[in-house]
């Protein structure tokens, strides 16, 4: 059963805006809530819901638990300057004094103990990062961009105990995935849309939890961990597209690694022209040979598909950053033609 054509109710509502909210609820309690988060994706939700604070929104007051270990924490920098109680994810699991109603998990990397979580009379949320059950984990915007979905999206979800993206939908919103999108632009405008959703509903929360959605753990599918395994080119097995939404995947976190005459190389920054043609196979070059147009001033490699990827800024052995045309100066121009090619 597909959630976002079946329950319609969960599709895109997200994209109604959430105005100030200056109001003081006569039937409706506000709320304690409890934010938990790290990183930058965090960032967004716990904007909104301090802003719904200060509004005199749904929630009542808000106090952050984050890992104090995790340098540049923007979560924790933003509950200091803003004066937000904020507590260190290592002291404030061994404390059983939890007294909120609400826990909102956003992007926390922590599985949290079913004890904590029974705590919270009105359960936990969770923005996640994909339309669940689909990239069910802890890269789903990485693995959407690589696997080269053409939509992704956010996902509300009730937190259930021992298991991690496995709880009932609350809300999703799709978001389009364009061909040329770098991870970083998808990542925020992720973040963004999801703070919006978490927000919507926080606000009404007692008409989502009466609309439910149990996931169906059949249709599954997973985002793993993000290892230096996964950035290694593969020029025999995949298409220019294939490596080419590899790198938009991967942009911003970690190059991509191949090699040449034996020295490690990482590529930083590539281009794809979509519209150009694969070479006819009878005079295609073998994958992962490399050529250097001095017309153009740039450097090519040939896939298996008989396209060609630009490579624009890369470096090989450790060393500084190349531009291709450094690259071709100082390397391949000096290698035998028959051994200029990535492996």
């Amino acid at each position: 059963m597909n959630i976002l054509s079946n329950h319609s109710y969960v599709s895109n509502l997200c994209c109604r805006s959430v105005n100030h909210v200056q109001r003081y609820f006569s039937n409706v309690s506000r709320l304690k809530v409890l934010f938990f988060g790290t990183d930058s994706f965090s960032l967004p939700s716990l904007r909104i819901i301090h802003k719904n604070v200060i509004d005199n929104g749904r929630v009542q007051s808000l106090e952050v638990v984050t890992s104090f270990k995790a340098s540049k924490n923007p979560v924790k920098q933003y509950s200091l300057v803003n004066k937000i109680p904020v507590h260190d994810w290592v002291d404030f699991k061994q404390s059983a004094d939890i007294s909120f109603d609400l826990g909102v998990v956003v992007s926390f990397g922590h599985l949290i103990p079913e004890a904590i979580i029974n705590t919270f009379d009105r359960g936990m949320l969770n923005v996640h990062a994909s339309l669940l059950p689909k990239l069910r984990g802890a890269a789903p915007i990485v693995h959407a961009i690589a696997n080269g979905e053409q939509h992704t999206g956010i996902t509300i979800m009730r937190i259930k105990p021992k298991h991690f993206d496995v709880g009932e939908i609350l809300l999703q919103s799709s978001v389009d995935i364009p061909r040329d999108i770098l991870m970083p632009q998808l990542h925020d405008q992720l973040a963004q849309t999801g703070a919006t959703c978490l927000i919507q509903c926080i606000e009404d929360i007692e008409s989502y939890y009466e609309k439910l959605v149990k996931q169906n753990d059949s249709m599954a599918t997973y985002a793993p961990k993000i290892d230096a395994k996964f950035a290694e080119i593969r020029w025999n097995g995949t298409d220019a597209i294939g490596i080419y939404n590899l790198y938009r995947s991967l942009y911003g976190f970690r190059p991509l690694n191949t090699s040449f005459a034996g020295e490690v190389v990482k590529i930083f920054e590539m281009s794809f022209n979509h519209d150009q043609n694969p070479a006819a196979r009878s005079t295609m070059k073998r994958s992962g040979f490399i050529e250097y147009s001095k017309v153009l001033k740039s450097l090519f490699v040939h896939c298996s598909d008989g396209r060609l990827l630009e490579i624009i800024k890369l470096s090989i052995g450790g060393k500084k950053i190349l531009t291709g045309r450094d690259f071709h100066n100082g390397f391949l121009s000096k290698v035998d033609p028959s051994k200029r090619f990535f492996n």
